[in-house]
């Protein structure tokens, strides 16, 4: 299919470019340019670096996932879901731990699209990534809440953990400084009210010009950026980091946590893109693209990229339809750096936060949370809850392993009850060749129809099948058993056993396919005799009549 080539889509959209759309993408481009500025200084602060490094994200592994990815439409650079996990490495790690984790999860993302495991992003339950965007969504608005307050920690105050950072704000709430609440709350005001009188200029842009002329011309005592970083607008260069078996072993479980995210984000935002132009994305070629954008990102000073949905949508809407829009998008980038970097230490940091306020609020999704919690199977519930609580308190990583375990068992443990064995007493073959009923079923024969899968967490229920002292046959009936694994395999094969030893004959009727196979490998059906399967239950009957 054309959606699984491993081929970028540039080169394939560019074979029917012409100049409208070339326009339409160039203007699409810088608009959406526009509106990474604010987002990608706000997200790089977040993550606990400087605000060059979310632009050097945005330029260079924005170019190259659009240069390279498999979606018409994505655009990549720094996301809200890599904040708190980027500033927890960098807190442990520094720059140099984040920059080699980074260049592993680029290597595994590689692999992963090579080995065409693009699929796999369909086997995330949606209450896993409901449950850690949401959990994620409420870590970032929590590590913000000292800049919107304008609080003051006391120096060596450890704020790395979300629970540390909750008890840093409590413990110090009486520092807050009136005029930086002030910043903010006018920044959140425009941001939230802007949009009702015009979505051609984004408000967050609008929110830090008015930031920068209520500190500058108000004189107010509040923080900027260029209070708390070095501002510069040279450009990123090129930093090969030192490699070692021991420092990648370190920072090993960093490296597959931030693959992971970058799949599953980048895929969901292909997935959006998709519903809104009608297309196919390329799911093994995004995951080779996100690989190289974020070993190229590591390389030059930036940090872990992914599709940014929000982004990617404003690409739609302001009508972007090829790769050609993202690049443009990363090209603006790069003259604005080059420009206007300097203004950005202008920025109070309380605008910053109120930006950030907006989107974690954006992703947290609470009414689809609500939603689940309202109407969604209790075992559903319990995952999207464990994976958000488990998101704020420890990490995305337990989140994710948690919910998946948790998942996994009580699917098994909801297909063990859809199980069912179940005894005949009589049949009526004339109304219903395969049906049960009114008539009586031979002396000494018993039926047991099993419906529903067989595997492992089943097996007490073929174990569980009783006979009396003169059954001579049984029959199992399986045309509703759809799958059968070794587990119940290793019970059928006792439960023949138990049968030959008692004297009594195993007939089975309607095998499915897979089941069949199973016993046919396992050597069950030579075992058994491949007389004693029958394609329907009126064979399988008249197949006991003759043995009894």
């Amino acid at each position: 299919m054309a959606k699984d080539k491993i081929k970028p889509m540039l080169f394939s959209t560019i074979k029917h470019y012409d100049g409208k759309q070339f326009t339409t993408d160039l203007i699409s481009g810088v608009i959406v340019a526009i509106i990474a500025l604010p987002l990608s200084i706000a997200l790089a602060l977040a993550s606990g670096v400087g605000p060059e490094e979310g632009l050097y994200t945005a330029m260079v592994a924005g170019f190259l996932i659009s240069f390279l990815g498999g979606s018409r439409v994505q655009i990549a650079g720094p996301t809200a879901a890599f904040a708190t996990i980027v500033a927890g490495i960098v807190a442990r790690s520094g720059m140099e731990g984040l920059m080699l984790a980074t260049i592993l999860a680029g290597v595994i993302l590689i692999v992963m699209g090579f080995l065409r495991l693009g699929g796999l992003i369909k086997f995330i339950p949606y209450t896993i990534t409901t449950g850690f965007t949401s959990g994620i969504a409420v870590t970032i608005l929590i590590g913000q809440l000292k800049d919107f307050f304008g609080l003051s920690y006391p120096a060596g105050t450890v704020t790395i953990e979300t629970a540390q950072k909750v008890r840093a704000m409590v413990q110090n709430f009486a520092t807050l400084n009136p005029w930086a609440l002030l910043v903010g709350a006018v920044s959140l005001l425009i941001l939230i009210l802007w949009p009702r009188v015009t979505d051609k200029i984004p408000g967050s842009l609008i929110a830090v010009i008015a930031g920068i002329l209520m500190v500058k011309f108000a004189n107010l005592p509040v923080n900027t950026i260029g209070d708390l970083y070095s501002i510069s607008n040279r450009l990123p260069s090129l930093h090969m980091p030192t490699l070692s078996t021991e420092a990648l072993r370190a920072v090993a479980p960093d490296a597959f946590t931030i693959a992971i995210l970058a799949a599953i984000e980048s895929l969901l935002s292909c997935v959006v893109a998709d519903g809104m132009i009608n297309s196919h994305h390329r799911s093994n070629m995004e995951l080779i693209a996100q690989g190289v954008g974020n070993i190229g990102s590591a390389l030059f000073g930036g940090i872990p990229a992914t599709g940014a949905i929000a982004r990617t949508a404003a690409n739609i809407k302001n009508g972007g339809r090829t790769p050609v829009a993202g690049i443009v998008h990363s090209i603006v980038l790069v003259l604005v750096l080059v420009i206007l970097m300097p203004y950005a230490a202008l920025i109070p940091m309380h605008t910053i936060a109120a930006i950030l306020f907006l989107v974690a609020y954006n992703m947290c999704q609470w009414r689809t949370f609500v939603h689940l919690c309202k109407t969604a199977p209790k075992s559903d519930i319990i995952v999207l809850v464990t994976t958000f609580v488990l998101t704020v308190v420890f990490d995305l990583v337990v989140a994710i392993e948690v919910g998946m375990v948790l998942t996994l068992v009580l699917f098994m443990k909801r297909m063990s009850e859809e199980t069912q064995v179940k005894g005949w007493k009589s049949y009526d073959p004339e109304e219903d060749p395969d049906g049960m009923n009114l008539k009586p079923l031979p002396a000494h024969v018993r039926v047991y129809e099993i419906s529903g899968p067989m595997f492992f967490g089943a097996t007490e229920r073929i174990a569980a099948i009783g006979f009396s002292e003169n059954t001579k046959v049984i029959i199992l009936r399986m045309r509703g058993v759809p799958a059968l694994d070794a587990s119940a395999m290793h019970a059928l094969e006792q439960f023949h056993e138990r049968c030959t030893e008692s004297g009594i004959t195993l007939v089975l009727s309607h095998v499915n396919e897979q089941p069949m196979h199973t016993m046919e490998k396992s050597g069950f059906v030579a075992a058994v005799g491949a007389e004693n399967f029958r394609p329907h239950i009126d064979a399988a009957i008249a197949r006991a009549a003759e043995l009894v």
